[in-house]
């Protein structure tokens, strides 16, 4: 690990998404909340908000951070066809919060494709990626497009 002992504290926000694309017969059986298994979107946003807490339980080297807010959701898109997700997570502390965004949306998208999988096995996951950071020593960051 690396030491921050001696950063100070700040706050720190970080922003990610993510997509799964499905069938559309997938994306029917959930937009209808048809799943044997519950409600697909509110399930998925409480495993990713249950994924950012333990972060540094998965991510060698990623210190545990005492999070304010992490805020997951999930929303459909029939354009994909699919579901975006989207994490916020918020601390005071010595350490980003990116890897805990990060983790949050990729916890919500698996939980998708585990909920789903018997309607779709061939569900893509992808575009994980951070939008934005606030705090620390390197400042704010946003992706450009």
């Amino acid at each position: 690990m690396v030491d921050v002992g001696e950063k100070p504290e700040t706050a720190r926000v970080a922003v990610a998404e993510g997509r799964i694309t499905m069938s559309p017969e997938a994306f029917s059986e959930v937009e209808a909340s048809r799943n044997p298994k519950g409600d697909v979107l509110a399930t998925a946003e409480v495993a990713g908000t249950m994924g950012a807490k333990r972060t540094s339980d998965l991510v060698p080297l990623c210190h545990p951070i005492g999070l304010d807010l992490v805020e997951v959701k999930a929303e459909l898109d029939s354009a994909l066809p699919g579901i975006l997700v989207r994490a916020t997570v918020k601390a005071v502390g010595r350490t980003g919060v990116e890897m805990e965004a990060l983790t949050a949306v990729a916890v919500t998208l698996l939980t998708i494709y585990d909920m789903v999988k018997a309607v779709d096995r061939g569900m893509e996951i992808g575009d994980i990626r951070l939008m934005e950071k606030t705090g620390g020593s390197h400042g704010a960051w946003r992706r450009e497009f």
